[in-house]
């Protein structure tokens, strides 16, 4: 494990939790399997663990570090031809700008908890630009992620990923990883977004909206939630049943709820 003492202090306002176990570093390199073509971006590197192995491997690396006091130490690990170090908010880059007209990106980063899921859903308003992404998780976060309809677990979130992107839960890493120590168990897991995409432009919106009231109240049934959306009849045209909760319901019938939405309004 890496020295303690060595690691610059983590600030709790950018939820700091720096991978210190080489062999968790080793695995996640192994996951990712990167090729000298790739187009590869680091978000949240931190002191660099993962960022060293990664330039072992590859030619280039772009690494996007919100943490002023981090960008002496990433810009000393390598050249700049070789590595190209970007002091910002992952939250307001603009990832079709950075991939170019090069290849696909494929993302990588040990995410701060606080900011993972609003992460992933900006990175995949440019999913045309991304190949696919590895992130270190909380661990419920990831379960909800790859869950599926009916289980415990399934809900917003699980739905609005799996419409944009192939999941995939890869192993669990335990909190003595890391330092300092979290209270949490994280995963690290793989999105590959789907080619070509699920979801047409004029569904993206109204699928949203539909899934967010469908799971706005669990413990009240679909037609309940969707009351002044869509009717009990509407869902049984739809061959979904009014008095079933929206965890039951696959993606392809939250496909059909958008749809019916759309219908309803081109009709009004």
């Amino acid at each position: 494990m890496m020295q303690e003492g060595r690691l610059p202090r983590a600030k709790k306002r950018f939820g700091q939790n720096f991978l210190v176990q080489p062999q968790i570093v080793e695995r996640i390199v192994a996951a990712i399997r990167p090729a000298s073509g790739d187009h590869l971006v680091e978000i949240g590197p931190g002191p660099g663990a993962l960022t060293r192995s990664l330039l072992r491997l590859l030619p280039q690396l772009t690494v996007v570090e919100l943490d002023r006091d981090m960008i002496a130490g990433l810009r000393a690990l390598a050249p700049p031809e070789q590595l190209r170090v970007l002091q910002a908010d992952a939250l307001e880059v603009d990832f079709a700008a950075l991939a170019g007209a090069g290849n696909a990106l494929r993302i990588v980063g040990n995410l701060p908890y606080n900011v993972a899921t609003p992460l992933i859903f900006h990175i995949l308003e440019h999913a045309e630009q991304v190949r696919d992404m590895h992130f270190m998780l909380q661990k419920e976060v990831v379960d909800r992620v790859v869950a599926v309809p009916g289980s415990k677990a399934y809900g917003r979130l699980s739905v609005m990923i799996q419409a944009h992107c192939a999941v995939e839960s890869l192993f669990t890493v335990a909190p003595g990883n890391f330092f300092p120590v979290p209270k949490v168990d994280s995963a690290f897991m793989r999105l590959i977004p789907h080619r070509p995409g699920l979801l047409p432009p004029h569904l993206q919106a109204p699928f949203a909206r539909i899934v967010a009231t469908s799971f706005a109240q669990r413990r009240k049934t679909l037609a309940n939630n969707l009351r002044g959306i869509l009717s009990a009849d509407d869902l049984r045209g739809l061959q979904i049943d009014p008095g079933c909760r929206a965890e039951t319901l696959d993606q392809t019938a939250f496909f059909r709820l958008a749809e019916a939405t759309v219908e309803q309004g081109d009709r009004s």
